[in-house]
């Protein structure tokens, strides 16, 4: 059965089916053999879309604004100090005025209301570029490395993620596993609990494609596991619970012998990005300074052979360039 996405948001994979979050990958993966191969992309010829940015990025940024520019199109930027969003304007009346102007929009942020407002009344394809609840953009590139660097099918994978299993990231990979039918375990302390809503949301669509997901305290959850995957212990904007998560977190810290206990060789390490594995951050330092460690991966780890964190930042890129290809083209 043929997919068309023309049209549509991309606010969670929680909105697409198996299939047509394949089809994204595989055409992630031919848009990166292409641009590899130096054949220049017109898909987008003529469509424009803007970034809206209440959150600070370097890579959505730059995948974002790259993606459409290698494909022929246009990006306008906007970010809290440069529109009236949200201050004079409601999120709504944005909304309408915006998709008057643009082909698409992007929106990274705090709340998931707020991408859902702009898809609900911009009449125009809108993109979770990030959410404090959701981080679609971010697992469709991690698939995508993933099959560039395991053999298994993604419903052989399994992918453990140590820390705080209550953000984003950790649910962002719920629910992309869930679709996939693929292996997840969120490991962190017990003191953390996981949205009952949303992992019951989950379940209910790991039963019908075959994935299992977990939630776990014990280290024996990590036998076995194909790829370790962790986020920073504080997301932007909790800068205060930094000393607290850093005491509760610290024996979630990946290290080589964290790796060592998966009994895979081949192990992948991965991460979101910006990472905190060296002092060499001025917020790393910082901490450093007044005693506390805020590293959630070792530099060990990071720089070894089990990382593969750059491959997985470029392919945010091509992954991106799919979901807009896919949806504008």
């Amino acid at each position: 059965m043929a997919v068309n996405l023309k049209g549509r948001s991309f606010l969670t994979l929680m909105d697409f089916t198996p299939e047509e979050i394949r089809y994204m990958l595989d055409l992630g993966h031919d848009l990166k053999s292409k641009r590899r191969a130096g054949i220049p992309g017109k898909t987008l010829k003529g469509k424009h879309i803007v970034l809206l940015f209440e959150k600070t990025s370097t890579r959505t940024r730059c995948a974002f604004e790259t993606a459409m520019t290698q494909e022929g199109g246009s990006v306008t930027f906007l970010d809290a100090n440069s529109s009236q969003m949200g201050k004079k304007e409601s999120m709504e009346d944005s909304a309408k005025v915006l998709g008057r102007f643009f082909d698409g929009i992007e929106y990274r942020g705090y709340a998931q209301e707020n991408v859902e407002l702009l898809a609900k009344f911009s009449g125009v394809p809108v993109y979770n570029g990030l959410t404090d609840a959701d981080h679609p953009t971010q697992i469709l590139a991690d698939m995508m490395t993933i099959e560039e660097h395991c053999s298994k099918p993604l419903k052989d994978v399994k992918v453990v993620f140590p820390g705080d299993i209550r953000n984003n990231m950790c649910y962002a990979w719920m629910y992309g596993c869930a679709k996939m039918g693929m292996h997840f375990v969120g490991y962190g302390p017990s003191e953390l609990k996981v949205d009952e809503g949303i992992m019951a949301k989950v379940q209910e669509v790991a039963r019908k494609t075959g994935a299992t997901i977990e939630i776990s305290d014990d280290e024996k959850c990590l036998q076995g596991a194909d790829v370790i995957y962790c986020d920073i212990w504080a997301s932007m904007g909790e800068e205060d619970l930094i000393p607290e998560r850093a005491k509760l977190l610290t024996p979630y810290r990946v290290t080589d012998e964290m790796l060592k206990k998966t009994g895979n060789p081949n192990v992948l390490f991965m991460h979101c990005l910006p990472s905190f594995h060296d002092l060499h951050t001025k917020l790393a330092q910082q901490w450093d300074e007044k005693g506390i460690d805020i590293r959630e991966v070792t530099d060990e780890v990071f720089r070894g052979p089990h990382s593969v964190v750059f491959d997985e930042a470029e392919n945010r890129m091509h992954s991106i360039k799919a979901v807009l290809v896919a949806t504008l083209a």
